[in-house]
């Protein structure tokens, strides 16, 4: 780390940019920070033309040797329609939910802390907004099954990859994933990405009539956030830099 450089100067802007440095900065700084997972959405289109837009920008996202492993489909109107309705059908049944499984594990088999803390925190955060309490389980289970409707989301996004890339891949993904919800943010939509479809890959393989070397990964909805919805004011904590980070000079 460079001691010698001063903290007041301000790096310049690229040539051919109409904002300065401190001006970009703000305005991607603002963007990550304002990124939430919305549960509620307005019924609003939005604009293929607009999707395919920001996925263009988010095909920017790096990846191991260029290998740009994502494989994304978008889904609205009957498509759309027609999955919802049978994984909120599957999932509201309680004998049929349990013939489905994920294929990897998204969540560790035993949690520990800090791990475990944080993961009831959100959960009982949202609850607590929505007046659910902790016996009412009927509650619980319908504003789970809202993430199998995509909530109410106008367009609804399945990721999936080829079985044969391996971890560095996913974690590309990830970066590109990311990229996609910045993107979208900057375009006045908001998203929330989903691993709770993975138990249901293979009524997802069905409907998008997926290859049988095509793993999924997760969805996310994408639309136009409910202001008017309370659970869309949940804002989650983050840990400060000093507890996740090791400078070594």
């Amino acid at each position: 780390m460079d001691k010698t450089q001063n903290a007041n100067v301000k790096p310049q802007a690229d040539a051919n940019s109409k904002f300065s440095q401190e001006q970009i900065t703000n305005i991607v700084d603002t963007t990550i920070q304002n990124r939430r997972s919305i549960r509620a959405f307005l019924p609003k289109p939005v604009p293929r033309q607009l999707v395919e837009e920001l996925l263009a920008v988010a095909a920017r996202a790096p990846s191991g040797t260029n290998t740009q492993p994502w494989q994304v489909y978008v889904l609205s109107g009957n498509a759309k329609d027609a999955l919802c309705k049978e994984i909120v059908s599957v999932f509201l049944d309680a004998v049929q939910s349990t013939q489905h499984k994920e294929e990897y594990n998204y969540y560790p088999h035993e949690w520990v802390e800090p791990y475990i803390s944080r993961r009831r925190k959100v959960g009982w955060d949202l609850y607590n907004l929505l007046g659910i309490g902790k016996t009412e389980k009927d509650r619980m289970q319908q504003q789970q099954a809202r993430n199998y409707s995509f909530f109410d989301a106008p367009v609804g996004i399945i990721f999936t990859i080829d079985r044969i890339m391996e971890k560095g891949s996913w974690l590309d993904y990830g970066m590109f994933m990311q990229t996609v919800m910045i993107a979208a943010k900057a375009r006045g939509l908001d998203t929330c990405p989903q691993a709770s479809f993975t138990p249901y890959h293979r009524i997802i393989a069905k409907h998008l009539q997926l290859k049988p070397e095509q793993q999924l990964i997760c969805g996310m909805s994408l639309g136009y956030a409910d202001n008017s919805r309370i659970e869309n004011t949940l804002v989650t904590e983050r840990e400060p830099v000093s507890s996740f980070t090791t400078f070594l000079d």
